[in-house]
C-alpha cells in the first residue's frame, strides 16, 4: 500500500518539478497567470454553452409542446370538414325530419371546434370579398367575376386552420381575375 502511494507521489512531482525547478520566479508566475486566465476563459464558455443548451432544450420543449401534436391535428381536420359539409347541405325538410340526428352532429362539430380551441388550433374563415393572402389561402381556381377586383376572393371551398402561430392548412380559395378597369 505505501508503495503503491509513493509511485502515485512520484508520477504527479515528476513534471511539475522539472517545469518549476527551471522558471524564475517571476516567469512562473506569469505562467500561472496565464494558465488562470485560460482556466477562466475556459470555464465562462462552459458556462456559456451550458446556458445555450439549457434555453435550447427549454425552447425544444415549448415547441413539442405547441407543434408536437400537428400531424395528429392535420389528420383530424377532415373530420371537420365532413361534419360542416354535412350540416351545410341538409334541407329544411330534412332539418325538421331528423331533428336530434342533426343536433347530435352539430354538438359534436362544436365539441371538436371547443377542442381545437384548447389546443390553440384556429379557424381560417376568409368570406368572398376578402383580399387572397398566400400566407393563409391556397388559390385553387381563378376566374374573372364582373363586380369584383383583381385577387378578391370569389368562393371559400374549405376553412384554413392555424396551430399557435404556424399554418396547419391554408383556406382552399377561388380567386378573383378580372383586370383592373
Amino acid at each position: 500500500m505505501a508503495e503503491a502511494e509513493k509511485t502515485e507521489i512520484e508520477i504527479d512531482e515528476t513534471p511539475e518539478s522539472g517545469a518549476a525547478g527551471t522558471l524564475s520566479p517571476e516567469a512562473e508566475i506569469e505562467a500561472l497567470r496565464a494558465e488562470r486566465d485560460e482556466l477562466r476563459d475556459r470555464f465562462m464558455r462552459a458556462l456559456a454553452d451550458a446556458e445555450n443548451s439549457r434555453k435550447r432544450a427549454d425552447r425544444d420543449r415549448r415547441e413539442a409542446e405547441n407543434y408536437g401534436g400537428a400531424k395528429f391535428a392535420r389528420d383530424i381536420l377532415p373530420v371537420y370538414d365532413h361534419l360542416s359539409r354535412a350540416l351545410d347541405i341538409v334541407t329544411e325538410e330534412q332539418r325538421e325530419a331528423q331533428k336530434a340526428f342533426l343536433e347530435g352532429v352539430e354538438l359534436t362539430l362544436r365539441e371538436l371546434s371547443n377542442v381545437f380551441s384548447k389546443h390553440g388550433i384556429e379557424r381560417i374563415a376568409p368570406e368572398p370579398g376578402d383580399m387572397f393572402d398566400p400566407q393563409q389561402h391556397q388559390a385553387m381556381f381563378e376566374a374573372p367575376v364582373p363586380g369584383t377586383k383583381a385577387g378578391e376572393i370569389i368562393q371559400v371551398m374549405t376553412v384554413g386552420f392555424m396551430l399557435h402561430d404556424r399554418l396547419l392548412r391554408p383556406a382552399q380559395v377561388g380567386v378573383s381575375s378580372t383586370p383592373a378597369s
